[in-house]
Protein backbone atom coordinates (compact mmCIF):
# COMPACT_ATOMS: atom_id res chain seq x y z
CA UNK A 1 0.00 0.00 0.00
CA UNK A 2 2.78 2.42 0.97
CA UNK A 3 4.70 1.50 -2.16
CA UNK A 4 1.62 2.22 -4.30
CA UNK A 5 1.04 5.61 -2.68
CA UNK A 6 4.71 6.51 -3.02
CA UNK A 7 4.68 5.44 -6.67
CA UNK A 8 1.62 7.60 -7.37
CA UNK A 9 3.24 10.54 -5.56
CA UNK A 10 6.41 10.20 -7.63
CA UNK A 11 4.33 9.97 -10.80
CA UNK A 12 2.33 13.06 -9.84
CA UNK A 13 5.50 14.96 -8.96
CA UNK A 14 7.01 13.99 -12.29
CA UNK A 15 3.90 15.21 -14.11
CA UNK A 16 3.99 18.54 -12.28
CA UNK A 17 7.70 18.89 -13.06
CA UNK A 18 7.00 18.32 -16.73
CA UNK A 19 4.19 20.89 -16.65
CA UNK A 20 6.48 23.42 -14.96
CA UNK A 21 9.26 22.83 -17.46
CA UNK A 22 6.87 23.15 -20.41
CA UNK A 23 5.33 26.28 -18.89
CA UNK A 24 8.77 27.82 -18.38
CA UNK A 25 9.77 27.04 -21.96
CA UNK A 26 6.52 28.55 -23.27
CA UNK A 27 7.05 31.67 -21.14
CA UNK A 28 10.63 32.05 -22.37
CA UNK A 29 9.61 31.59 -26.01
CA UNK A 30 6.73 34.05 -25.58
CA UNK A 31 9.08 36.53 -23.96
CA UNK A 32 11.62 36.11 -26.76
CA UNK A 33 9.12 36.68 -29.56
CA UNK A 34 7.50 39.59 -27.75
CA UNK A 35 10.83 41.22 -27.07
CA UNK A 36 12.83 40.37 -30.17
CA UNK A 37 12.84 43.24 -32.62
CA UNK A 38 15.19 44.89 -35.03
CA UNK A 39 17.02 47.72 -33.32
CA UNK A 40 16.20 51.09 -34.80
CA UNK A 41 19.00 52.50 -36.90
CA UNK A 42 20.18 56.01 -36.20
CA UNK A 43 21.03 57.48 -39.59
CA UNK A 44 24.12 59.73 -39.68
CA UNK A 45 22.24 62.92 -40.54
CA UNK A 46 19.80 62.30 -37.68
CA UNK A 47 22.57 63.58 -35.45
CA UNK A 48 22.62 66.96 -37.17
CA UNK A 49 20.44 70.05 -37.41
CA UNK A 50 20.00 72.59 -40.21
CA UNK A 51 20.72 76.26 -39.63
CA UNK A 52 18.58 78.13 -42.20
CA UNK A 53 20.27 81.38 -41.18
CA UNK A 54 23.64 80.01 -42.24
CA UNK A 55 23.09 78.80 -45.81
CA UNK A 56 21.25 75.69 -44.51
CA UNK A 57 24.51 74.30 -43.20
CA UNK A 58 24.24 71.07 -41.24
CA UNK A 59 25.72 71.23 -37.77
CA UNK A 60 26.36 68.28 -35.44
CA UNK A 61 24.33 68.04 -32.27
CA UNK A 62 26.38 67.75 -29.07
CA UNK A 63 26.27 64.57 -27.02
CA UNK A 64 24.21 64.09 -23.88
CA UNK A 65 27.47 63.03 -22.26
CA UNK A 66 29.18 66.36 -22.83
CA UNK A 67 29.03 68.95 -20.07
CA UNK A 68 25.80 70.98 -20.06
CA UNK A 69 26.12 74.39 -21.71
CA UNK A 70 22.56 75.53 -20.94
CA UNK A 71 20.25 75.36 -17.97
CA UNK A 72 17.23 73.81 -19.71
CA UNK A 73 16.50 71.78 -22.84
CA UNK A 74 12.92 71.28 -24.00
CA UNK A 75 12.28 68.24 -26.22
CA UNK A 76 9.16 68.42 -28.40
CA UNK A 77 8.29 65.19 -30.29
CA UNK A 78 6.18 66.12 -33.31
CA UNK A 79 4.31 63.99 -35.81
CA UNK A 80 2.05 65.77 -38.31
CA UNK A 81 1.73 68.78 -36.01
CA UNK A 82 1.68 71.69 -38.48
CA UNK A 83 -1.66 72.86 -37.07
CA UNK A 84 -1.02 72.57 -33.32
CA UNK A 85 2.72 73.25 -33.08
CA UNK A 86 2.64 77.04 -33.71
CA UNK A 87 0.37 77.90 -30.78
CA UNK A 88 2.32 75.63 -28.46
CA UNK A 89 5.61 77.24 -29.51
CA UNK A 90 4.25 80.77 -29.11
CA UNK A 91 3.06 80.04 -25.58
CA UNK A 92 6.29 78.26 -24.68
CA UNK A 93 8.55 80.95 -26.11
CA UNK A 94 6.61 83.68 -24.32
CA UNK A 95 6.95 81.84 -21.01
CA UNK A 96 10.67 81.10 -21.46
CA UNK A 97 11.52 84.68 -22.41
CA UNK A 98 9.57 86.10 -19.46
CA UNK A 99 11.17 83.58 -17.13
CA UNK A 100 14.61 84.52 -18.46
CA UNK A 101 13.93 88.23 -17.88
CA UNK A 102 12.82 87.57 -14.30
CA UNK A 103 16.05 85.72 -13.57
CA UNK A 104 18.18 88.43 -15.16
CA UNK A 105 16.26 91.08 -13.23
CA UNK A 106 17.40 89.36 -10.06
CA UNK A 107 20.99 89.27 -11.28
CA UNK A 108 20.71 85.55 -12.05
CA UNK A 109 22.14 84.66 -15.46
CA UNK A 110 21.73 80.90 -15.15
CA UNK A 111 18.36 80.46 -16.92
CA UNK A 112 19.41 79.68 -20.47
CA UNK A 113 17.42 77.38 -22.71
CA UNK A 114 16.87 75.64 -26.02
CA UNK A 115 13.96 73.92 -27.75
CA UNK A 116 14.66 70.79 -29.81
CA UNK A 117 11.76 69.95 -32.13
CA UNK A 118 11.98 66.31 -33.19
CA UNK A 119 10.09 65.70 -36.41
CA UNK A 120 9.06 62.05 -36.22
CA UNK A 121 8.72 61.37 -39.95
CA UNK A 122 5.83 63.80 -40.49
CA UNK A 123 3.97 63.77 -43.80
CA UNK A 124 2.61 67.30 -43.49
CA UNK A 125 4.44 70.64 -43.20
CA UNK A 126 5.68 70.21 -39.63
CA UNK A 127 9.30 70.58 -40.79
CA UNK A 128 8.54 73.86 -42.57
CA UNK A 129 6.75 75.23 -39.50
CA UNK A 130 9.69 74.27 -37.29
CA UNK A 131 12.24 75.83 -39.64
CA UNK A 132 10.26 79.07 -39.70
CA UNK A 133 10.72 79.29 -35.94
CA UNK A 134 14.42 78.43 -36.25
CA UNK A 135 14.81 81.34 -38.71
CA UNK A 136 12.97 83.67 -36.37
CA UNK A 137 14.63 82.72 -33.07
CA UNK A 138 18.00 81.41 -34.27
CA UNK A 139 19.50 77.93 -34.15
CA UNK A 140 20.99 78.54 -30.71
CA UNK A 141 17.45 78.74 -29.31
CA UNK A 142 15.48 76.35 -31.51
CA UNK A 143 16.84 73.33 -33.35
CA UNK A 144 15.12 70.82 -35.62
CA UNK A 145 16.03 67.14 -35.49
CA UNK A 146 14.44 65.42 -38.49
CA UNK A 147 14.02 61.64 -38.35
CA UNK A 148 13.97 59.64 -41.58
CA UNK A 149 10.87 57.68 -40.62
CA UNK A 150 8.27 57.55 -37.91
CA UNK A 151 9.72 55.93 -34.78
CA UNK A 152 7.00 56.68 -32.27
CA UNK A 153 6.86 59.23 -29.49
CA UNK A 154 9.35 57.32 -27.34
CA UNK A 155 11.88 57.08 -30.13
CA UNK A 156 11.56 60.80 -30.90
CA UNK A 157 11.94 61.81 -27.24
CA UNK A 158 14.94 59.52 -26.84
CA UNK A 159 16.77 60.92 -29.86
CA UNK A 160 16.05 64.50 -28.89
CA UNK A 161 17.24 63.92 -25.34
CA UNK A 162 20.50 62.38 -26.51
CA UNK A 163 21.21 65.69 -28.30
CA UNK A 164 20.29 68.01 -25.42
CA UNK A 165 22.59 70.67 -23.98
CA UNK A 166 20.67 71.38 -20.79
CA UNK A 167 21.46 70.68 -17.17
CA UNK A 168 17.78 69.80 -16.95
CA UNK A 169 15.74 68.22 -19.73
CA UNK A 170 11.98 68.56 -20.11
CA UNK A 171 9.95 66.72 -22.68
CA UNK A 172 6.52 68.07 -23.54
CA UNK A 173 3.90 67.35 -26.17
CA UNK A 174 3.54 69.41 -29.32
CA UNK A 175 -0.18 70.01 -28.72
CA UNK A 176 0.44 72.21 -25.68
CA UNK A 177 -2.05 70.25 -23.54
CA UNK A 178 0.25 70.58 -20.54
CA UNK A 179 0.45 74.25 -19.58
CA UNK A 180 4.07 75.39 -19.76
CA UNK A 181 3.84 77.37 -16.52
CA UNK A 182 3.83 73.99 -14.78
CA UNK A 183 7.58 73.97 -15.39
CA UNK A 184 8.08 76.22 -12.36
CA UNK A 185 6.50 73.63 -10.07
CA UNK A 186 8.48 70.80 -11.63
CA UNK A 187 11.71 72.76 -11.32
CA UNK A 188 11.05 73.70 -7.69
CA UNK A 189 10.24 70.09 -6.78
CA UNK A 190 13.28 68.81 -8.66
CA UNK A 191 15.61 71.02 -6.62
CA UNK A 192 14.14 69.56 -3.43
CA UNK A 193 14.47 65.87 -4.30
CA UNK A 194 17.59 65.85 -6.50
CA UNK A 195 20.36 63.76 -4.95
CA UNK A 196 23.85 63.28 -6.37
CA UNK A 197 22.65 64.90 -9.58
CA UNK A 198 19.77 62.44 -9.98
CA UNK A 199 16.11 63.35 -10.07
CA UNK A 200 12.86 63.18 -12.05
CA UNK A 201 9.92 65.54 -11.64
CA UNK A 202 6.76 64.09 -13.18
CA UNK A 203 3.85 66.23 -14.34
CA UNK A 204 0.57 64.61 -13.37
CA UNK A 205 -3.09 64.83 -14.39
CA UNK A 206 -4.25 62.47 -11.63
CA UNK A 207 -5.95 65.30 -9.75
CA UNK A 208 -8.16 65.83 -12.81
CA UNK A 209 -9.26 62.20 -13.00
CA UNK A 210 -12.80 62.70 -11.67
CA UNK A 211 -13.49 65.30 -14.34
CA UNK A 212 -11.94 63.14 -17.05
CA UNK A 213 -14.00 60.13 -16.00
CA UNK A 214 -17.16 62.22 -16.16
CA UNK A 215 -16.43 63.41 -19.72
CA UNK A 216 -15.11 60.20 -21.25
CA UNK A 217 -17.14 57.28 -22.56
CA UNK A 218 -17.55 54.17 -20.41
CA UNK A 219 -15.38 52.20 -22.84
CA UNK A 220 -12.50 54.68 -22.65
CA UNK A 221 -12.75 54.71 -18.85
CA UNK A 222 -12.51 50.91 -18.80
CA UNK A 223 -9.34 51.12 -20.92
CA UNK A 224 -7.90 53.79 -18.59
CA UNK A 225 -8.61 51.83 -15.40
CA UNK A 226 -7.26 48.64 -16.94
CA UNK A 227 -4.06 50.41 -17.94
CA UNK A 228 -3.55 51.82 -14.44
CA UNK A 229 -4.00 48.37 -12.91
CA UNK A 230 -1.54 46.85 -15.39
CA UNK A 231 1.06 49.56 -14.71
CA UNK A 232 0.88 49.03 -10.96
CA UNK A 233 0.89 45.24 -11.27
CA UNK A 234 3.79 45.10 -13.70
CA UNK A 235 6.18 47.25 -11.76
CA UNK A 236 5.67 51.03 -11.47
CA UNK A 237 4.15 51.71 -8.07
CA UNK A 238 3.41 54.99 -6.37
CA UNK A 239 3.00 57.02 -9.58
CA UNK A 240 -0.64 57.77 -10.39
CA UNK A 241 -0.07 59.17 -13.89
CA UNK A 242 2.82 57.59 -15.76
CA UNK A 243 1.74 58.78 -19.22
CA UNK A 244 1.57 62.56 -18.90
CA UNK A 245 3.78 64.16 -21.56
CA UNK A 246 5.46 66.61 -19.21
CA UNK A 247 8.49 65.22 -17.37
CA UNK A 248 11.67 66.93 -16.15
CA UNK A 249 14.93 64.99 -15.85
CA UNK A 250 18.27 65.93 -14.39
CA UNK A 251 21.02 65.47 -16.96
CA UNK A 252 22.61 62.64 -14.98
CA UNK A 253 19.26 60.81 -14.74
CA UNK A 254 18.77 61.22 -18.50
CA UNK A 255 22.27 59.81 -19.11
CA UNK A 256 21.36 56.68 -17.16
CA UNK A 257 17.85 56.18 -18.50
CA UNK A 258 17.55 57.12 -22.16
CA UNK A 259 20.39 54.99 -23.61
CA UNK A 260 18.70 52.02 -21.89
CA UNK A 261 15.26 52.80 -23.33
CA UNK A 262 13.91 50.14 -25.70
CA UNK A 263 10.24 51.03 -26.12
CA UNK A 264 9.70 53.62 -28.84
CA UNK A 265 5.92 53.87 -28.84
CA UNK A 266 3.36 55.05 -26.28
CA UNK A 267 4.51 52.93 -23.33
CA UNK A 268 8.01 54.39 -23.25
CA UNK A 269 7.11 56.45 -20.15
CA UNK A 270 6.43 53.21 -18.29
CA UNK A 271 9.84 51.79 -19.14
CA UNK A 272 11.59 55.03 -18.12
CA UNK A 273 9.89 55.07 -14.72
CA UNK A 274 10.35 51.32 -14.29
CA UNK A 275 14.08 51.76 -14.87
CA UNK A 276 14.19 54.80 -12.58
CA UNK A 277 12.68 52.79 -9.74
CA UNK A 278 15.13 49.94 -10.35
CA UNK A 279 18.00 52.44 -10.25
CA UNK A 280 16.53 54.17 -7.16
CA UNK A 281 16.46 57.57 -8.86
CA UNK A 282 14.49 60.07 -6.73
CA UNK A 283 11.11 60.90 -8.28
CA UNK A 284 8.25 63.22 -7.41
CA UNK A 285 4.80 63.54 -8.99
CA UNK A 286 3.45 67.08 -9.33
CA UNK A 287 -0.09 68.13 -10.38
CA UNK A 288 -0.11 70.42 -13.41
CA UNK A 289 -2.65 72.35 -15.45
CA UNK A 290 -3.70 70.30 -18.44
CA UNK A 291 -6.29 70.78 -21.15
CA UNK A 292 -7.54 68.40 -23.82
CA UNK A 293 -6.54 69.75 -27.24
CA UNK A 294 -8.45 68.77 -30.38
CA UNK A 295 -6.57 66.99 -33.17
CA UNK A 296 -5.19 63.94 -31.36
CA UNK A 297 -4.01 61.17 -33.67
CA UNK A 298 -4.22 58.53 -30.93
CA UNK A 299 -6.62 55.62 -31.53
CA UNK A 300 -7.74 54.43 -28.05
CA UNK A 301 -8.15 50.78 -29.06
CA UNK A 302 -4.99 50.53 -31.15
CA UNK A 303 -2.93 52.40 -28.57
CA UNK A 304 -4.30 50.24 -25.73
CA UNK A 305 -3.32 47.04 -27.54
CA UNK A 306 0.14 48.43 -28.32
CA UNK A 307 0.66 49.62 -24.74
CA UNK A 308 -0.53 46.33 -23.22
CA UNK A 309 1.92 44.46 -25.43
CA UNK A 310 4.76 46.85 -24.55
CA UNK A 311 4.06 46.72 -20.81
CA UNK A 312 4.35 42.94 -21.00
CA UNK A 313 7.51 43.22 -23.10
CA UNK A 314 9.18 45.45 -20.52
CA UNK A 315 8.31 43.21 -17.59
CA UNK A 316 9.32 39.96 -19.28
CA UNK A 317 12.44 41.41 -20.89
CA UNK A 318 13.95 42.54 -17.59
CA UNK A 319 12.59 39.56 -15.64
CA UNK A 320 14.31 37.02 -17.91
CA UNK A 321 17.40 39.13 -18.55
CA UNK A 322 16.84 39.77 -22.26
CA UNK A 323 17.25 43.46 -21.45
CA UNK A 324 19.73 44.69 -18.88
CA UNK A 325 20.62 48.15 -17.67
CA UNK A 326 24.03 49.53 -18.53
CA UNK A 327 25.89 52.64 -17.49
CA UNK A 328 26.77 54.24 -20.79
CA UNK A 329 29.35 56.92 -21.35
CA UNK A 330 30.89 58.94 -24.12
CA UNK A 331 32.42 56.94 -26.94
Amino acid sequence: MIDLVFSQFVSLLSSWSQILVVSLVVMLLTAYFLIHENQSTWYPDENTYIDPNNKNEREAFPSLYSSPSLYLSLIVPSYNEEQRLPQMLEETLSFLKDHEKKHKGKGDQKFTWEIIIVDDGSKDKTVNVALDYVRREGADKIRLLKLHRNRGKGGAVKRGTLCARGKYILFLDADGAAQIDGLEKLESSMLKIEKDGLGISIGSRAHLQDDVVARRSFFRNILMWGFHIAVSTLGVRGIKDTQCGFKLFSRKAAQLLFPNLHIERWAFDFELLYLAQRMKIPMVEIPINWEEIAGSKLSPVQASIQMARDLLRVRLAYLFGFWTTSTYGPN
